[in-house]
């Protein structure tokens, strides 16, 4: 049976519900904008998925405190303000089934917006005197930013192998789930081995996370993003990368010329979806992220029995099962 994201919040229902008003209190503004627009953020907020890595890290390791829901509140800042200049950045129109920040509101102010969001995290850690929460966000802040910054790079060329693909993931979407696990722990134990086994975890959830966002491309779930838009945004993902090395040079050459040249063109690409899935490239990404999965419970099972450690491990299968 499916694992339910209902299921999940049972152990930190209590947290959630007071996480709610502490998150919303840190969005608040005198301009009447800028209070518009957080208000539209809250009403189309997602799954919150990262702020339950906070909580239940938090409470494998003692009990939660208010330094705990600060925790929670910055990391869903951080992530907000991601998506916001991300929608910028990838010109989208449409974020979780409403429109983006930037088509309701122009780019100038969505970037603005996304700074606002960046901002009110780092005062929050500040005004908490909570610096080692600081450094985590820091950090993530500045791994999220080269690893965008390093794929842009790369889909110039669409030379990114393996080994690049993964140095991406890992700076842009494992290093907030890090960070997440990470901070969660740190606001309840001053034990820095703890905090980095939790980071490292975090890092494993993370490449499982966004290996299960590249399949989804190349599915046909209701996902909330239409089919093939990495190959649209010259994103060279797992599954693409995976056939291209299997693939001669004349295959090889004319799939790069479409994501290149034709990746507007719906035809065009249902024929890289297609090309991809001949080779294999679908079997071969959903392997190597099972093998991450099994990597994150044995990290996991070093950490002592509670309701907290089966929860996390409920999480953890949920991002590899989730429908979207």
């Amino acid at each position: 049976m499916a694992i339910s994201l209902e299921d999940i919040k049972t152990p930190i229902q209590q947290e959630l519900i007071y996480f709610e008003d502490h998150f919303k209190a840190s969005m608040q503004s005198d301009v009447a904008l800028l209070d518009k627009i957080t208000y539209y953020i809250i009403k189309s907020k997602g799954k919150q998925v990262r702020p339950m890595f906070v909580f239940l890290s938090a409470k494998m390791h003692g009990e939660t405190t208010e330094h705990t829901y600060t925790a929670a509140s910055l990391i869903e800042l951080l992530h907000t303000a991601t998506l916001v200049h991300d929608d910028v950045v990838d010109d989208s129109y449409e974020r979780r089934g409403f429109m983006s920040i930037n088509a309701l509101w122009k780019n100038k102010i969505a970037v603005l917006v996304g700074d606002y969001l960046l901002s009110q995290g780092l005062l929050l850690a500040l005004n908490h005197d909570q610096f080692e929460l600081l450094k985590i966000m820091s950090t993530a802040v500045k791994s999220m930013s080269e690893g965008e910054l390093l794929q842009i790079e790369k889909a110039r060329k669409l030379d990114i192998k393996e080994n690049v693909y993964f140095d991406i993931i890992t700076k842009k979407t494992a290093s907030l789930i890090a960070s997440a696990c990470s901070a969660g722990a740190a606001s309840v134990t001053n034990d820095k081995d703890v905090v980095e086994k939790m980071k490292q975890l975090g890092i494993t959830i993370g490449i499982c996370f966004q290996i299960k966002d590249d399949l989804f491309d190349y599915g046909d779930a209701d996902i909330g993003k239409p089919l093939g838009i990495d190959i649209k945004e010259q994103k060279m993902t797992l599954p693409l990368i995976h056939a291209l090395s299997k693939s001669t040079y004349w295959e090889k050459s004319k799939i790069i010329n479409i994501v290149k040249n034709n990746n507007n063109d719906p035809k065009k690409v249902a024929e890289v979806i297609n090309f991809v899935k001949s080779k294999g490239g679908i079997e071969y990404t959903t392997s190597v992220m099972k093998t991450y999965y099994e990597k994150a419970l044995q990290q996991l099972s070093e950490f002592p029995e509670s309701v907290a450690r089966e929860t996390m491990k409920k999480l953890i299968t949920f991002t590899i099962e989730r429908r979207k």
